[in-house]
């Protein structure tokens, strides 16, 4: 015969709340409505004006800003070219004396005496002073288009690109 087991109840455990399950954040925001409100059309015109208004202002700023980087690359070319030209120009005028200062002193070797040395000499000093004052006049004169060519696009440049923006 099989024992009979006694049958237990189970034992009365108390019950615990249930909590809610926490969200992601730990608490919740409670939300609130926003109040619904008319904007004045008057009010919304002057913002869309307003707003056109710098779109457009912001296009002549930026407009203007292009232009005139184009003219400081082009006024840059520009000033490079002339001053490569320059330094050309005074290397040639360099070689060109200093073949002269050679040529002088091949004469004054072969001269046979003391005043045939000073003669030649008086008139390479008078020579080489007009070939000096015509190398200075026209380095000036390049001086003067290189400043011109580079200067005269910037301020045309520059008032033009403002002229536009204002």
């Amino acid at each position: 015969m099989a024992e009979a087991t006694p049958t237990s109840t189970p034992a009365a455990t108390p019950k615990a709340k249930a909590k809610p399950a926490p969200s992601a954040s730990g608490f919740e925001m409670p939300s609130f409505e926003m109040p619904k409100f008319e904007i004045p059309s008057a009010f919304r015109e002057f913002a869309e004006k307003g707003i056109a208004q710098a779109k457009d202002n912001y296009e002549k700023v930026k407009s203007a800003a292009e232009e005139a980087t184009d003219l400081m690359e082009d006024t840059y070319a520009t000033a490079s070219k002339g001053v490569s030209d320059y330094g050309i120009k005074v290397i040639e005028n360099a070689r060109t004396n200093t073949n002269s200062a050679f040529d002088l002193f091949g004469d004054l070797l072969a001269a046979k005496s003391y005043s045939e040395v000073v003669e030649r000499s008086s008139t390479f000093m008078r020579s080489q002073f007009e070939t000096l004052t015509a190398q200075a006049k026209d380095l000036a004169e390049c001086a003067q288009k290189v400043t011109t060519e580079t200067a005269e696009p910037i301020k045309e440049g520059f008032t033009n690109a403002f002229r536009k923006a204002a």
